[in-house]
C-alpha cells in the first residue's frame, strides 16, 4: 500500500510540474505577466499534491474491500460519469464535494469538465503503471506525453526505437509553423504505427489545467505576431476556464476582426460589456465595430462610454459617414441612382466598408440603370454575413431586405436557384414583405421559362424554345441569360440579325458575358461582318489564350477578310 501511495504521489508531481508550471500574470489586458514567486508555486503544487493523497486514501479503502470475482479487472474511467458524480449526498441529506472537484490557484474552483479530464488522465496513468508492474515513471526529454510507450522515450524493455514525440513535433513546427502554432489540438504521432492519433482527453487537460491569465498572454504574443487564428484559439480556452472575464472576451473580440468576423466580434464585445458595463476598451472597440458596420448612432454611442480611449478621428470619421447616408438616403428616395452610387463610394471610403446594407443600395442603384455586372461585382465584394448572425445584429426585417437585393442581383446574372433560396429565407423572416413576394413571383416565372426552353432546346425544337424564352422575358425583359439562350436558338433557325440584337442586349447588361459575345462572333461571321466578328473573338481569345477553338475561328474570319479585301 506504501508503494502505491508513493506512486500516485509521484505521477501528481510530475502533472503538476508540467501544467502548472507557466507562470501567472497580472489582469492588464494587453500587456504580458510577470512570473509568479516560488511560494506561489509551492502552494500549488502542495494543494495538488494534497488532494492527489485524498484520492490514495479513498483508492486504499477500495482495495481492501472484499472482492467478488478472482479475476482482476483494470478500471474503465468514464469521464461523462465523472462530471455527472462530483458530488455526493451524505447521510444527513446534504452534499459534500467528493475527490473528483478540487480547487487549485489558491481556491478558485477548476470547472467540472477540467476536473474530470485530470482525474481521468491520474487514474489512466497509475492503471498503466500498475498493468506494467512498475511504481516508477521514466521521464521524458521534452514532454509529459507518457501515459503509453508509443507516446514518449519510456524505457520499455526490448522496445529501443521510440522516439521523442516532441522533438517530432518540434520539427514538423518547423517545417509548417502555421498549422503546429500554440494550438493543443494538433495530433500526436504514432512512431511505432506511423499513423496520427489526436490524443484529445491529454489535449484537453493539458489546455484545462493551465492558467487562463497565461493563455491570454500566449494569444496576446500570437495576435502580435499576426497569428489571429491561433491568438483566437487561445483567448476561447481562456474564456472555457474563466467565463466571467471581459478582457478575454475583448481579446477574442480582436482576433475576430482581424480575421474578418466583424459580426461574431461585435457579440464578443457586447458579452464583454454585459460582464463589465465600464469596460472602455470593450466600448472603444464596439465603436469601430459598428462604425465599420454603418450604424453611426451605436458607434457615436460606445465611443462616449469609452471615453479617454475614444479617438477624436474616429468620432469624425463617423460623423462624416452620417453625412454621406444622409445624401444617400436622400438620393435614393428621389431615384438620382447616379448620385446614390456616388455617396455610397463615399460611405464606404469613409469607413463603412463592412456595412452590408451600404453596398445593397449601390448594387440596387446599378440594377436599376441596367448595369448588371456591376451590380453582381458589387454584392461578391461586399461582406457575406450569414443570415443568423445578420438577423442577430440588423433585424429580421433589415436581413430580409438585404437578401432581396441580394435575390435581385442573383436573378440578373441568371443564378435563378441562388435568388429562389435568398427569397425563401426572406420570406421566413419577413412574411408581410410585399417585396419579397413580388420578386419570389417574378423569379419562379423567369426560372420556369429558362428551364422549358432548354429542355425544348435539348430536343432541337428550337421555335419552341424561342416562345419559351420569350414568355420569360415579359416577366424580366433585361434578363441576359434569356436574352443569350433566346440569342441561340434565333441563331438555329437562321435569324442571325435578331440572334445579333439578343447578343447586343445581353453584353449591354453585362460586358463580360463570354457567351453571349461568341454567340455574336459567330453570327457577325455568318452575315459576313467580319471586322466585327474579329473584335469578339479576339477579346475571347484575351480571356481565354488557350482556347484552340476560339484561335482556330479567329484565323478563319481573319482569312475571310484578306479574301474579301483582295477582291
Amino acid at each position: 500500500m506504501g508503494s502505491d501511495t508513493e506512486q500516485r504521489k509521484c505521477s501528481c508531481g510530475f502533472i503538476t510540474a508540467v501544467f502548472l508550471r507557466s507562470p501567472r500574470s497580472n489582469n492588464n489586458e494587453d500587456g504580458f505577466g510577470k512570473p509568479s514567486n516560488s511560494h506561489d508555486r509551492k502552494i500549488q503544487r502542495g494543494g495538488y499534491e494534497d488532494a492527489a493523497a485524498k484520492r490514495t486514501a479513498s483508492s486504499n479503502k477500495s482495495t481492501d474491500s472484499p472482492s467478488h470475482s478472482d479475476t482482476k479487472v483494470t478500471p474503465v474511467v468514464n469521464p461523462n460519469y465523472q462530471r455527472n458524480h462530483n458530488r455526493e449526498i451524505t447521510a444527513g441529506g446534504t452534499s459534500k464535494v467528493s475527490h473528483m472537484e478540487g480547487y487549485v490557484n489558491h481556491g478558485r474552483r477548476v470547472p467540472k469538465e477540467a476536473v474530470g479530464i485530470s482525474g481521468e488522465l491520474d487514474s489512466l496513468i497509475t492503471d498503466h503503471q500498475k498493468s506494467k508492474g512498475s511504481g516508477n515513471l521514466v521521464r521524458a526529454s521534452s514532454s509529459n506525453m507518457m501515459l503509453f510507450g508509443n507516446l514518449g522515450n519510456l524505457k520499455q524493455g526490448k522496445n529501443r526505437n521510440s522516439q521523442n514525440v516532441l522533438d517530432h513535433q518540434t520539427k514538423r513546427r518547423e517545417e509548417n509553423p502555421v498549422a503546429y502554432g500554440r494550438s493543443t489540438n494538433h495530433c500526436v504521432e504514432n512512431v511505432e504505427k506511423g499513423s496520427m492519433q489526436p490524443p484529445a482527453s491529454l489535449c484537453r487537460a493539458i489546455s484545462t489545467r493551465m492558467d487562463p491569465e497565461q493563455l491570454k498572454i500566449m494569444g496576446n504574443e500570437d495576435y502580435k505576431n499576426g497569428r489571429f487564428s491561433e491568438a483566437l484559439a487561445l483567448y476561447e480556452a481562456a474564456i472555457a476556464i474563466d467565463p466571467n472575464k471581459a478582457s478575454y472576451r475583448s481579446n477574442k473580440s480582436a482576433a475576430l476582426t482581424a480575421l474578418g468576423r466583424l459580426l461574431e466580434a461585435v457579440f464578443e464585445c457586447r458579452e464583454a460589456i454585459k460582464i463589465d458595463p465600464h469596460y472602455q476598451r470593450a466600448h472603444l472597440r464596439l465603436g469601430n465595430l459598428n462604425m465599420r458596420l454603418g450604424v453611426t448612432d451605436k458607434a457615436l454611442y460606445h465611443y462616449k462610454q469609452a471615453g479617454q480611449e475614444a479617438d477624436p478621428d474616429e468620432v469624425a470619421k463617423v460623423n462624416k459617414i452620417q453625412f454621406h447616408l444622409n445624401k444617400c438616403t436622400n438620393a435614393r428616395r428621389v431615384g438620382d441612382w447616379n448620385t446614390l452610387i456616388k455617396e455610397t463610394n463615399y460611405t464606404i471610403s469613409s469607413g463603412a466598408d463592412f456595412a452590408p446594407q451600404i453596398f445593397a443600395l449601390q448594387a440596387e442603384a446599378f440594377l436599376k440603370l441596367r448595369r448588371h455586372q456591376d451590380a453582381e461585382e458589387v454584392i461578391s465584394r461586399g461582406p457575406n454575413f450569414d443570415v443568423q448572425g445578420c438577423t442577430k445584429f440588423f433585424g429580421p426585417v433589415g436581413s430580409a431586405n438585404l437578401l432581396v437585393t441580394r435575390a435581385q442581383v442573383y436573378l440578373a446574372s441568371g443564378r435563378f436557384e441562388d435568388a429562389l433560396d435568398a427569397l425563401e429565407k426572406a420570406a421566413g423572416l419577413d412574411p408581410n414583405n410585399r417585396e419579397v413576394n413580388k420578386v419570389m413571383r417574378k423569379t419562379r416565372a423567369v426560372a420556369s421559362a429558362r428551364s422549358k426552353g432548354n429542355e425544348l432546346f435539348k430536343e432541337s425544337k428550337f421555335s419552341e424554345a424561342c416562345v419559351a424564352y420569350g414568355e420569360g422575358l415579359e416577366h424580366d425583359p433585361y434578363n441576359s441569360v434569356l436574352l443569350c439562350n433566346r440569342a441561340a436558338c434565333r441563331s438555329k433557325l437562321g435569324q442571325f440579325e435578331k440572334a445579333v440584337e439578343d447578343c447586343n442586349a445581353a453584353l449591354n447588361l453585362r460586358p463580360s458575358y463570354s457567351k453571349a459575345r461568341l454567340r455574336r462572333a459567330d453570327c457577325n461571321a455568318q452575315l459576313k461582318r467580319w471586322k466585327a466578328s474579329i473584335q469578339d473573338y479576339e477579346i475571347l481569345l484575351e480571356e481565354t489564350p488557350d482556347d484552340e477553338e476560339i484561335s482556330k475561328a479567329l484565323l478563319e474570319v481573319k482569312d475571310h477578310l484578306v479574301k474579301q479585301q483582295g477582291e
